[in-house]
């Protein structure tokens, strides 16, 4: 079926008070697994190519991106590409010919004042090609001469007035929060703070967004999603999946050379790992399937 529009998953899941899941891809095999587990969970997706998988592909974009449109245009279920955490705005303005229709712009590690500026004129930009905007915001520094606290650092947390400021000035159409969760973690021990979620979702008028969700245990995702989460950002989870799958494969057959047959386990394993995440958000109250 044809590209879904990120911003269209995320409005009605908003609206019905639920989440789409989003999943980092590094190569086909990602893609493939990641539509073979949203079919199997009859759920849309979203597809995320980050700045760091372009630089792992020497800086070019149009091959990953021809890779998953080709991919989520034979699917049976909705496939929104999202272009993720871009710090180049070179990158950000080769997203619309590429097939894109969202952005994470990624400016977090800026003081506020700096952060505003360059997320809103990332904004008139991409609003101008029909793009849609997320961004991000954590503890806000640069204030009083503390120096900005990195939203992905983990002490890092969202005050809810200066999200709600930040949204009105900048015109972002979704905001990820800091409320507990970080990057790359391989234990699920991350213990959001639901009280600042609540508050969070009170003041901010677009859809919330959860980076660094494979970290989270899944009582925490049913939550946050119940709290007003609109978009679960995965990554680490599915390579963690493949890496297992692959390991094993060759602890169980050291002579195999074939390296279709292990990383056709490694994409059957991560089908499964998506499935089960989009299956415990469906399991939040208010979530429905599409």
């Amino acid at each position: 079926m044809p590209l879904a529009a990120t911003g269209a998953l995320l409005t009605r899941a908003a609206e019905v008070r639920s989440a789409v899941a989003a999943f980092n891809v590094i190569g086909l095999e990602h893609m493939e697994a990641v539509i073979a587990g949203a079919e199997a969970a009859g759920s849309p997706v979203v597809l995320q190519v980050s700045e760091n998988a372009v630089k792992f592909r020497h800086g070019r974009l149009l091959p990953l991106a021809r890779a998953a449109t080709a991919a989520a245009e034979r699917a049976q279920v909705p496939v929104a590409l999202h272009l993720d955490h871009v710090l180049s705005d070179d990158l950000l303005r080769q997203a619309p010919a590429a097939g894109f229709s969202s952005v994470m712009y990624d400016a977090s590690r800026l003081p506020y004042a700096e952060n505003l500026a360059a997320t809103a004129a990332a904004v008139g930009w991409a609003h101008a090609q029909g793009l849609w905007i997320e961004a991000e915001l954590g503890e806000v520094g640069g204030k009083d001469g503390r120096p900005a606290l990195d939203a992905h650092a983990p002490g890092a947390r969202t005050d809810p007035a200066e999200a709600r400021d930040f949204v009105a000035a900048t015109g972002v159409d979704a905001l990820a929060v800091a409320i507990g969760s970080a990057h790359a973690m391989t234990t699920r021990t991350a213990a959001l703070d639901h009280d600042l979620l609540g508050r969070l979702s009170a003041a901010v008028p677009v859809p919330l967004v959860l980076h660094g969700s494979s970290g989270v245990p899944d009582e925490g995702l049913v939550a946050a999603v119940s709290g007003g989460i609109a978009k679960v950002n995965v990554g680490t989870a599915l390579n963690m999946a493949m890496t297992a799958s692959v390991r094993r494969f060759l602890a169980d057959r050291p002579e195999a050379v074939d390296s279709r047959t292990y990383l056709g386990a490694g994409r059957e394993a991560m089908a499964r790992e998506v499935t089960r995440i989009i299956g415990v958000l469906a399991g939040a109250a208010g979530t429905t399937r599409a």
